[in-house]
């Protein structure tokens, strides 16, 4: 809560994280970490102790955003830009050091003019209806420039809410609700502690549709490990098949040595598929969705593929694509990719040839690596890589 009368020192609580496409959003702490937290594939949250936000909490953090971006508009006006937030005057706060972090957040969210808020953390539906209502009512009002509010919820909460009570949240003012769906494989939910059902996932999935949300449902290629890889795909496919969500979000699984699934890995009952073989699962699972017109996204660097990605069913036959192309790379091509796409040089197997200096580089470290360690060791570079993400 804001106890502190100087526009700059104004500060409001946030959390640890929120989804790529929510980088340019107001980020806003609704409840405090994870009511569940007990997921294997997560490294978020743990150790930390759920709890909700009173209304009045929530509200004084929304009215300290609001002050906030009240000022930053009146230091635009003292510089001459007529209350627009330009290049000058963001850069103005961010040089700043007697600014706090919130101010800052809130500077850069008005530079970026997205209109879009995450409401944070991990599960805000959990909430009364009511207070939840009470929250998103305020924050509309406070801030009517606001065109999307989204937050994370988990499928075990949705469906304990009734669809008209879900449709006055909607009302309210929440457009967008994102849901781990991760798979839709029972025993793979068992395993990972994920506390759901693949049923359970259905019926939240259609309950929010129904209310007039749109619905973001995360998948995450790699789950099954080497043993369920096809009872995965098939299954995940089968519950989005019910669901028909705006968006299916790809999220590949990673084991870094924090998340608890490691400990699995590390006594080799869970084996971890390797790149080839997650792209030969993501193959059968965008060949298994039918009916449905969801818009596949995989906007992240943990993706090997970014470029799987479209609107279903037209560009089905161009994402399978993009997986037939890296399939096709003979196999030090595929490791020079997979070694460009982790450092961030690559986007594209077209990158491949788009930059020959980048390519020979990469190249020769492959080389070099192989030389000192073996395989091996080129593969521990690549995991090292891509955990540094999580």
């Amino acid at each position: 809560m804001n106890t502190e009368k100087h526009p700059g020192k104004l500060k409001f609580e946030q959390g640890p994280i929120r989804p790529p496409n929510e980088a340019r959003s107001l980020l806003l702490r609704v409840t405090r970490n994870c009511p569940w937290n007990q997921c294997l594939f997560c490294p978020v949250y743990k150790g930390r102790k759920f709890s909700l936000r009173s209304v009045e909490e929530i509200q004084a953090d929304i009215q300290a955003a609001k002050d906030i971006a009240d000022d930053v508009k009146a230091l635009s006006w003292r510089m001459g830009y007529s209350g627009e937030v330009t290049d000058a005057v963001v850069s103005a706060v961010l040089s700043n050091g007697g600014y706090s972090s919130s101010y800052r957040s809130v500077a850069v969210w008005l530079y970026y003019g997205t209109g879009a808020c995450f409401l944070q953390d991990a599960d805000n539906l959990i909430m009364k209806t009511q207070d939840l209502v009470d929250v998103l009512k305020f924050l509309r009002e406070r801030f009517p420039q606001i065109t999307r509010i989204t937050t994370y919820s988990r499928s075990r909460t949705v469906i304990r809410k009734s669809v008209e009570a879900l449709k006055k949240i909607r009302e309210a003012g929440l457009n967008r609700v994102h849901i781990g769906l991760e798979t839709g494989y029972d025993p793979l939910l068992k395993l990972m502690k994920k506390g759901v059902s693949a049923a359970q996932h259905a019926e939240a999935g259609r309950k929010l549709i129904e209310a007039g949300m749109e619905l973001s449902e995360y998948v995450m290629p790699g789950l099954g490990g080497q043993q369920m890889w096809r009872e995965h795909a098939d299954a995940t496919a089968h519950v989005l098949n019910q669901i028909n969500p705006h968006f299916i979000r790809l999220r590949s699984l990673r084991i870094p040595r924090h998340v608890p699934l490691h400990k699995k890995l590390a006594d080799g009952t869970f084996t971890m598929q390797t790149d080839d073989e997650v792209a030969r699962e993501i193959k059968r699972f965008i060949e298994a969705l039918d009916g449905i017109t969801s818009t596949v996204t995989s906007d992240h660097i943990m993706n090997l593929l970014e470029e799987v990605s479209g609107k279903l069913p037209e560009d089905k036959a161009k994402m399978l694509d993009v997986i037939a192309r890296y399939q096709a790379l003979s196999e030090e091509d595929r490791l020079i990719y997979r070694i460009g796409r982790r450092g961030g040089a690559y986007r594209s197997t077209e990158d491949l040839r788009q930059d020959p200096a980048t390519y020979q580089k990469l190249r020769n470290l492959v080389a070099e690596l192989r030389a000192k360690e073996g395989d091996g060791g080129v593969e521990t570079f690549i995991t090292e890589m891509v955990d540094r993400y999580i």
